[in-house]
This record gives C-alpha cells, structure tokens and sequence, in this order.
C-alpha cells in the first residue's frame, strides 16, 4: 500500500516536519503570518519561507495571503486539523518521555566495594545532594566481584570497584588511585622492623580480606612471584574486622592507607614497608557495557572527577 509505514521504513516524504506544523497551527490560531512568526521566535521571512516549503512538499496551497493577513485555504484547514492531532500526539509523547525521565532520576542505586564505600563515597554523595536533592540513593557494599554481579544483574546503576581490571560484561574509568599497605600493632615483632622482603610478606600468614575483593587480587597478583600468599590466619569480610583483628595482635594485614588514617595516626596500628613490591591499584567506576551512565549516575560519576583523590581530565570509558 502506498505511503504505509513499516517497522523498518522512514516517514513518508510528504509529511511535514513538526517545527513546520506548529508554525501552521499558530498562523490559524493569530492570522498573521508575522504575528505566528513571533509566536514560535522566528522570523517573518524564515515562517515565510517555511510555509511555501510545506506547501511544495504537500502539493497544495495551504494560506491565501493577503495586507490584510493570511487566511487559511480549505486545504489549508484540513491540514492544520491532522497538524494539531500530530502536534498533541508529540507533546503527550514529550510528557511521557519527561516522566519517564523523572521517575529514573528520582532513585540512584550504587554497589560500591567496602574501601570506596567506606571511604570516598560519603563524601561524593553529600555533593550529588546538594544537586540533586530530590534523588534517593541507595548504597549497596560488598567486594568488587558482587559488586560486578549487581550490575549485571541490573541490580544497581553505577558501581565502584578497586580490583586490577574492569570486571568481564562491563565498561569502566579510573576514578582514583590508591595504594595497600601492611600493618601491625605496636607490639607485633614486625613493628621494629625497618623493611620486609616480599618473600616475608607472602611467607606470613596474614589477616586477609576475602576472595572476590579488589585488595585481595591486588595482592595476590603482586606476590604471585613470590611464591603466592601463605595459608591466610583469618579471612575476613569487612575491612572494619580486619583491622580490628589488626589491633589485637593476633597477626598483619594488608590494607587500602584511605582506611587506616585514623589507627595509623592514633598509633593503634602501624606501617611496614615491603622493598621490591608493587601495592599500588586504581579505583574505578563501572557500568554494564555499551551503557554509559545516565541521569544521576552520570552526574555522581562526574563528581568523582573534582573530588579530592579524583582523576580530572580521564580518558573515556575502559574496556
């Protein structure tokens, strides 16, 4: 059938883009091409030049002008009556999409891993308050491989993870940097010591995070050539419980330094250097792939960028 539209195919040529029909519908509404011309914020020659444009791409006379003003044809009527229903039609389609818009930006879900959680979040979130005060956030914290199946699973909108690389099935940035660190308390042996070898360190048994989490692939990778970690003397899952058990002397750890200040300053715990060892890591937000932050999540994700710790002037996305 001529002129029908199919799934795959554009408008017809003949119809009039929808700048072109509210220009039309405001000449019927003001009878005056130059006072409709005001009306949409062009000018009279431009609203001129666009209603003869329509008239060529439909075929007929749409205004007889005159000093007088311009009057609609009867082509011109029936026109401007199918013109106002595509024009309600666009305006519902707007209200819709804008409360489509609405509903999405009034809730922002974070899965972030326990550091960041912990220790950056509070205050990106404070920021993105002061914008967008009407938005609910929710923060859901695990390790960075939960917070990696959060997304995936469509559970969250933006995640923050501190492993070595993007996790698989999703798009990413560097936020930050940080850097893992060994503690012990003051009356552990290694608290005199000036250095540790890496051979030391991975020949320890260590109080250490859980598998799953960014310190330990950090740290499992850095002491892979060094025989690998020992059989670990607690595994923990809150960054708050290791040190704790840190602080009681029941053996090291290896933590972010953005979670001890406090312990490091008060003396509850304190710094062994490794020679020879790279504890460095980069701290990332991250999406599911091919879907770029929105909304919210876009503006948090922006925050990063000028918080303190932050990554201005950062590439795009990672893969």
């Amino acid at each position: 059938m001529s002129g029908q539209i199919t799934p795959h195919s554009a408008l017809p040529h003949r119809v009039p883009d929808l700048g072109a029909m509210v220009l039309l519908l405001a000449v019927a509404r003001r009878g005056s091409l130059g006072r409709a011309a005001r009306d949409v914020g062009i000018s009279q020659p431009a609203a001129s030049g666009r209603i003869r444009s329509m008239e060529r791409q439909l075929g007929v006379a749409l205004l007889d002008r005159s000093p007088r003003g311009s009057r609609l044809t009867d082509a011109g009527v029936l026109v401007t009556d199918w013109a106002r229903r595509v024009v309600e039609a666009a305006e519902a389609f707007d209200v819709g999409a804008q409360a489509l818009r609405d509903r999405r930006d009034s809730r922002l879900r974070v899965a972030a891993s326990m550091t960041i959680a912990e220790y950056l979040l509070p205050g990106w979130l404070i920021a993105l308050r002061a914008e967008r005060p009407g938005t609910a956030v929710s923060l859901l914290a695990g390790n960075s491989a939960a917070v990696a199946l959060r997304l995936l699973a469509g559970e969250a909108d933006l995640g923050f993870v501190e492993g070595l690389s993007i996790p698989e099935g999703l798009d990413g940035t560097v936020i930050a940097h940080d850097r893992l660190v060994v503690v012990v308390a003051p009356s552990h042996p290694w608290a005199r010591r000036a250095t540790l070898t890496p051979g030391e360190l991975a020949g320890a048994p260590l109080i250490l995070r859980e598998h799953g989490s960014g310190t330990r692939q950090v740290l499992d990778a850095a002491l892979a050539v060094h025989g690998g970690l020992a059989r670990p003397l607690l595994e923990l899952s809150s960054t708050t419980a290791v040190k704790g058990a840190a602080e009681s002397g029941a053996g090291p750890c290896v933590l972010s330094e953005l979670a001890l200040g406090e312990e490091l300053s008060a003396r509850r715990l304190v710094k062994v250097p490794v020679a020879g060892v790279r504890l460095r890591r980069q701290l990332r937000a991250v999406w599911p792939a091919g879907h770029r932050p929105t909304g919210p999540a876009r503006d948090l994700l922006s925050l990063t960028a000028r918080a303190p710790g932050g990554t201005p002037g950062r590439p795009g996305p990672e893969r």
